[in-house]
């Protein structure tokens, strides 16, 4: 059986190496148009960075290299530019000389990724304006940063590479200004609240942040300048366009193949509707892990896994690939934000009865020289506790609190089988209850109606209009807000009536929850602890009474 994979990056050369292992006797051919191949493109960041030193370190297996370790043989410099399903051929172009040639297949496999989107505006072509999806890309902005003395960038487009590319220039000493047109950075990844802490963070961290804003037009004649926005024009001597991707899947046109905005929808075992041919990687759409609805997920990680359970597949296994859960992760300077499953917005669409919590906590013992913080956010269905998703913010390990939350979500758990999980405890590593268990205990208090709570979007919503605002700080902190000391709190407390609105307020949260549960328990009607605290919210009182 002769197997064609077109594309050579992630998904491409999983499958072919694989394959190869699975049926040594498998012709398989690996076609490209790059003259590198595995190479790691979530790195490229990192590279113009400084992080990573040298663009080798970037290349996971040269053609060679690959050939020998796999037996797959590789054809670099070949673009395919039409397929004859009928005829089961590819057409594919020299890049160098123009020509082209016709490859014949048994069942090809289309693994051709995405691009960065280009932006339909003048001046992209200007020298100093980048893409950041090959070495070559990051390559040559690294060497024009340090030619030019750039000191000044914009970045457009707040996902992942937006922000990792902003993190990467800030790192060397840039000035930079990262414009989205959505209201939100990390737009469909976490919820607006979340979205917030971050954005105040970056800008806390010099990194300027304006959502809501559209290019217009890049600046300059000779090279970039500046970039004219909805909000005005900002200057600069580097522009990154990270506005999104897009899949290269523009040869498929009128092949008949069934696809969705470029990207080629696939089954449960990674075909597509024309026969013998499958795709995998940034260019398939495959599905939700979660509510099995169509989902595009263009991440290394799920494009290895697409991969290996598609060359499988070829080899006869009846295996199938059950989704993605959207998993995502960034480092920027100072937090890292991971994420998995469905945003609350997204369980909402999906018709969920949606209850979510926000706690902070410490990430390790409190006590220990570098011990931080987390804040996680965990979104649920109420009527059958199942976990759906989960934000996590903090400077250290994020991913060890998502990745708790990905076994979960693909094994079905429910928030009780969290209850009692065995985690790894020691100081450097970890609190004696751990921090993904204490979110649990919380959700899990408000489902039971132990716990009356008001989330940070429903604060900033207004929701807390009309309520009395209690500090039950150690010490008093909140203008304008009615101190409580909680350890003297042992019955009615002096200046509360105990049918007023009441919302509790403390650092974190859990002093304004010891303070509600001896409220509650002293008559008080209609307590309410504000999840995150003073920790996550900016607390304003309103009214000025007169602190006790």
């Amino acid at each position: 059986m002769k197997v064609l994979i077109i594309g050579g990056v992630a998904a491409g050369t999983k499958t072919a190496a694989k394959l190869k292992r699975e049926d040594r006797s498998i012709e398989v051919t690996v076609i490209t148009k790059d003259q590198d191949i595995s190479y790691a493109g979530c790195g490229l960041p990192y590279y113009v960075g400084g992080f990573i030193e040298s663009r080798e370190e970037l290349i996971v297996n040269t053609p060679q290299k690959y050939s020998g370790l796999t037996g797959v043989e590789v054809r670099t410099g070949k673009e395919a530019v039409a397929l004859d399903a009928a005829k089961k051929e590819v057409t594919l172009k020299d890049v160098r000389t123009g020509n082209t040639e016709t490859w014949p297949y048994d069942k090809l496999v289309i693994a051709t990724g995405a691009s960065a989107a280009e932006l339909p505006i003048e001046g992209k072509d200007l020298p100093g304006v980048f893409r950041m999806r090959t070495p070559d890309d990051a390559e040559d902005m690294r060497t024009y940063a340090e030619i030019n003395h750039v000191k000044k960038a914009v970045v457009i487009g707040a996902g992942f590479i937006g922000l990792e590319a902003a993190e990467n220039l800030h790192a060397r000493g840039i000035q930079v200004t990262v414009i989205d047109f959505a209201p939100q950075v990390l737009p469909n990844i976490l919820d607006p609240e979340m979205a917030d802490y971050v954005k105040n963070h970056l800008l806390n961290a010099g990194i300027r942040v304006i959502t809501g804003t559209s290019a217009k037009q890049i600046q300059g004649t000779d090279k970039v300048t500046g970039v004219e926005t909805s909000e005005g024009t900002l200057s600069c001597e580097m522009l990154i366009m990270a506005a999104g991707i897009r899949p290269n899947t523009a040869f498929l046109e009128g092949t008949g193949i069934e696809m969705f905005k470029g990207t080629i929808l696939v089954d449960s075992q990674m075909k597509t509707s024309l026969d013998d041919v499958y795709a995998a990687g940034d260019c398939a759409m495959v599905t939700n892990r979660i509510t099995g609805k169509r989902q595009w997920s263009p991440m290394g990680s799920s494009a290895n896994l697409e991969g290996r359970t598609l060359a499988q597949v070829l080899a006869g296994a009846q295996k199938t690939y059950p989704g993605v859960l959207g998993t995502g992760v960034v480092k920027l300077p100072g937090l890292n934000a991971g994420r998995t499953g469905l945003t609350e917005a997204q369980a909402r669409e999906a018709g969920y009865d949606v209850e979510t919590v926000l706690v902070p906590t410490d990430d390790k013992a409190h006590y220990y020289p570098d011990a931080s913080f987390l804040i996680t956010k965990l979104i649920a269905d109420w009527k059958t506790r199942k976990l759906l998703g989960v934000q996590v913010l903090g400077p250290g390990e994020v991913d060890k609190m998502v990745d708790i939350a990905v076994m979960g979500i693909n094994m079905g758990a429910v928030l009780e089988d969290f209850e009692n999980a065995d985690f790894a405890y020691a100081p450097p590593f970890s609190t004696a209850i751990h921090p993904f268990v204490q979110a649990v205990y919380v959700l899990i208090n408000k489902l039971d109606g132990t716990l009356v709570s008001m989330t940070p979007a429903e604060y900033a919503a207004g929701k807390a209009e009309g309520y009395r605002v209690v500090d039950v700080l150690p010490e008093p902190e909140i203008k304008g807000a009615f101190f409580v000391d909680l350890a003297k709190v042992n019955g009615e407390i002096e200046g509360l009536d105990k049918k007023e609105k009441i919302l509790i307020v403390c650092a974190r949260g859990k002093r304004a929850y010891f303070l509600q549960n001896r409220m509650r328990y002293y008559g008080y009607e209609n307590t309410v602890v504000l999840e995150g605290a003073t920790f996550f919210n900016d607390v304003k009182v309103k009214n000025t009474e007169a602190a006790v």
